[in-house]
């Protein structure tokens, strides 16, 4: 079955998970209460402190000021928590770190000729558990230069969680909708196992992107560059 859409993963897939943990997280935890502090009127940052307070609510729990609002946000980056606000508010924090300059996001440079040459032929979308924002600033300002524009959209949590088949049923009928694609002939690419089983849960093709230790045993394709990805082949 042809392939006629690619959906990736960006940490350990086209890019190195060391960036993102011992770059961007340490950036955003550093800089967290100082942001919100400055600029907790805008209506988005209001918007993300109101979602903390609905999510520790659902807890049994309540915040009663804007500092344990921010420790709650500070409390998840260190447990590595897939929330909404906190994916949001760290993609604000790390637009200031890229315009100031203060980093460029890392890309492997076989995803980055892999991505460059399917673009011309096929749509490419992202679906990470980072915000949308977050993963345009990461792609626009890669070592490798201005890459955004070879993608044609891009999933974050909002459509559900990378480890749920709906999420990946949602994405196929996004896809359906704008490019008249089916379910099977999207490729998901992503170094996590569990997401791979979501997504061929929902029809999709997948490739086990392993950078460093190759499983023995694998229920999915498994690569350890993008160069070693046959389109033809699937």
């Amino acid at each position: 079955m042809s392939i006629a859409a690619i959906v990736t993963d960006i940490e350990g897939t086209t890019s190195s998970i060391a960036f993102v943990k011992d770059v961007l997280f340490p950036y955003a935890r550093q800089h967290l209460r100082e942001f919100v502090c400055a600029h907790e009127a805008q209506p988005d940052v209001q918007q993300c402190l109101q979602q903390t307070q609905a999510l520790l609510l659902t807890e049994g729990r309540e915040a009663s000021s804007t500092d344990e609002l921010i420790d709650a946000l500070l409390c998840w980056i260190d447990e590595d928590r897939k929330a909404t606000p906190l994916k949001t508010l760290q993609g604000m924090i790390w637009q200031r770190g890229y315009q100031q300059g203060d980093y460029q996001a890392h890309m492997y440079a076989d995803a980055t000729a892999a991505l460059r040459d399917w673009s011309q032929h096929l749509p490419l979308y992202v679906y990470s558990s980072g915000s949308v924002q977050a993963q345009q600033l990461f792609f626009a300002h890669s070592c490798d230069g201005d890459l955004l524009p070879l993608f044609s959209g891009h999933f974050d949590t909002r459509i559900g969680a990378k480890q749920d088949v709906a999420s990946y049923q949602h994405i196929a009928a996004e896809l359906q909708n704008e490019h008249a694609v089916g379910a099977g002939n999207i490729l998901f690419l992503s170094d996590i196992e569990a997401e791979l089983d979501a997504a061929a849960g929902a029809g999709l093709q997948t490739v086990l992107v392993c950078r460093a230790d190759v499983p023995q045993t694998s229920r999915h394709r498994v690569v350890q560059s993008f160069a070693e990805i046959d389109l033809a082949l699937l």
